[in-house]
């Protein structure tokens, strides 16, 4: 079984609310997975939120649309992310975040074949970037979760999730996924008001004609539309990880496991 998690929450710094912000009339996580429901090879998708009360919306939305929705710990999204995948007891697991309203269905598949065929531990497209930020999937096994759940002690691996797995080539088989052209320079997720306003903007020019727009016709629009191409580059890529990076540095208590 491949089980989708899809990690989102009410309480962003940046830019708070930013999954219930309105694309086209409906909330940006509905868009989101309205876009993931074209993913051919993912059996189940689960949306993994925190119990923090901010997050009541999201559990209230994802009922109402016949979602499946986990609740667990706000800071230690390991451990969210772990109880979360065993509700399901999946062999494989992808993990996405609701901040990628452009998340492409047809790549997400090219992912999980790639790593299906190489027989890989682990596989994502972001760790070496080549991608438009925002079309970041990650594949791997469920049992190397549960290696990392237990293992973890980092800040940035509790909080990521996956750097326990990915920073450890000699112990899992890890791939990465490549664009033949470098496209990392290009920002689609959103963390800031900026990248909304990109967003939205692209929603805009492309639903309306085809729901169902792809990374092409993005990079499309970009051609005819060069002004969009800089609008919010002036944020930096995986800045949440650099801050959790920089923790790791500081002491700390390290979470209790129970086995």
């Amino acid at each position: 079984m491949i089980l989708a998690i899809l990690q989102a929450r009410f309480s962003s710094s940046r830019l708070p609310g930013k999954v219930l912000k309105p694309l086209l009339g409906e909330p940006m996580l509905l868009r989101q997975i309205e876009r993931l429901r074209d993913v051919r090879q993912i059996d189940q998708l689960l949306v993994a939120t925190s119990r923090e009360a901010s997050d009541d919306a999201i559990e209230t939305l994802c009922a109402a649309n016949g979602i499946a929705c986990f609740r667990g710990d706000l800071n230690d999204v390991l451990e969210r992310f772990h109880q979360a995948a065993h509700t399901f007891a999946p062999e494989h697991i992808v993990r996405l975040t609701a901040d990628c309203p452009l998340t492409d269905p047809a790549l997400i598949d090219e992912v999980i074949a790639f790593y299906l065929a190489g027989d890989y531990d682990y596989v994502s497209n972001s760790v070496e970037a080549t991608y438009p930020d925002g079309l970041d999937v990650e594949i791997f096994r469920a049992s190397c979760l549960d290696e990392a759940w237990r293992e973890a002690r980092l800040s940035s691996q509790r909080e990521h999730v996956t750097p326990f797995i990915h920073q450890q080539a000699g112990r899992y088989k890890v791939g990465v996924y490549r664009n033949a052209a470098d496209l990392s320079h290009l920002r689609w997720t959103v963390d800031e008001p900026k990248d909304f306003e990109l967003v939205t903007m692209i929603y805009d020019a492309l639903y309306p004609k085809n729901a169902r727009f792809s990374m092409r016709d993005v990079l499309s629009l970009l051609e005819q539309r060069p002004e969009l191409v800089n609008w919010n580059t002036m944020h930096g890529r995986n800045e949440g990880y650099q801050k959790s990076l920089d923790a790791d540095a500081m002491p700390t208590t390290p979470p209790t496991i129970e086995n």
